[in-house]
């Protein structure tokens, strides 16, 4: 990737001494976020340092309290109809009411780690114009299972060590590998900060998956940087259904295929030699649970199916120029 990608380490020391203080936006879609947004909520009240944060929600039918505990919280509440969110339109929803000069993306279950989080994640942006963007470092919940600490722990943005990337120009992006530029243009709105004047020129796409991604591409392709900060850390994993895991992952792969070109398991052969891999991996890692572990294995088994399988799915669907399964909601 040559010079596109360099150590950010001193981009992403917190500022300590940073004065005066500094209006920060946190956006939140919600969806009966239950004890996690609770848990989320508190994180963000017990922030330290010069960035004072106020939340704004973009809620999409909740019916368990949310909105209730929204509003005692003194957030500001967005509304779209249910049915209709949209992963890049739904923040911009949100976005578009903001009137900050940076903005946190948070997903409603990833609670920060420490009271410095919002510190860690913002103060880059202030120290460096030319970074549109910032994104936390994702931790596995302490009650995950073995194969999702392993999955994740596979992910660049579960990694300990800081990066910035870009600007990127089109011969530079071009003479890239598909890996490279996924790689070069990785962003997770999980937990991410943007400078809203780069939001302005370049807003999310309208794009049911992948809109962090997207975004990352444009900018850097506009002569913008990002940083990856991992001092600003937040728990954040799932335990999903195996036929869940299967669409999410198809979905993706259609998407890394449509902006990157990257084919994971670009045949078939290459699909049996990635289960061949995965099975044996996955339920040896289950068997080793302390409870559970018929189950644990059960759905071990539907995973080093499903993983594979969905990439390879969503890459031959982007080839092939038809859908092969059918997904909403992920």
């Amino acid at each position: 990737m040559g010079s596109a990608v360099r150590d950010a380490a001193l981009c992403a020391r917190p500022c300590q001494r940073m004065s005066p203080t500094v209006d920060v936006a946190v956006v939140i879609p919600t969806l009966n976020g239950g004890a996690d947004l609770t848990r989320l909520l508190d994180a963000i009240s017990r922030q330290e340092g010069p960035f004072r944060p106020s939340v704004v929600a973009v809620d999409s039918g909740s019916t368990d309290g949310t909105i209730d505990r929204l509003r005692e919280r003194g957030s500001r509440i967005l509304t779209v109809a249910p049915g209709e969110f949209n992963h890049g339109e739904t923040r911009n929803i949100a976005l578009r009411s903001v009137d900050t000069d940076f903005a946190v993306l948070i997903v409603q279950d990833a609670v920060p780690e420490s009271a410095r989080w919002l510190d860690a994640l913002v103060s880059p942006l202030v120290a460096d114009p030319s970074l549109a963007g910032t994104w936390a470092r994702q931790q596995p919940r302490e009650e995950a299972s073995r194969i999702t600490v392993h999955a994740l722990s596979q992910w660049i943005g579960a990694g300990g060590a800081a990066r910035t990337v870009g600007p990127l120009s089109p011969a530079e992006f071009a003479a890239l590998t598909p890996a490279q530029r996924h790689l070069a243009c990785a962003f997770d709105n999980v937990c991410s900060c943007i400078r809203m004047s780069a939001w302005r020129a370049h807003p999310f796409p309208r794009a049911s998956f992948a809109e962090d991604i997207e975004w990352g591409m444009d900018v850097l392709r506009a002569g913008h940087r990002l940083a990856f900060v991992p001092e600003a850390v937040v728990r954040h994993s799932h335990e999903r259904p195996v036929l869940y895991e299967l669409r999410r992952t198809y979905a993706a792969h259609q998407r890394l295929r449509a902006l990157f070109g990257l084919s994971t398991i670009p045949s078939v052969s290459a699909l049996m030699r990635a289960i061949g891999a995965s099975l044996p991996l996955y339920v040896r890692l289950a068997a080793g649970e302390r409870s559970q572990r018929t189950r644990a294995v059960a759905r071990a088994v539907g995973l080093g199916v499903a993983w594979p399988l969905g990439q390879y799915l969503g890459n031959k669907s982007v080839r092939d120029g038809r859908e092969l399964l059918r997904v909403r909601g992920v």
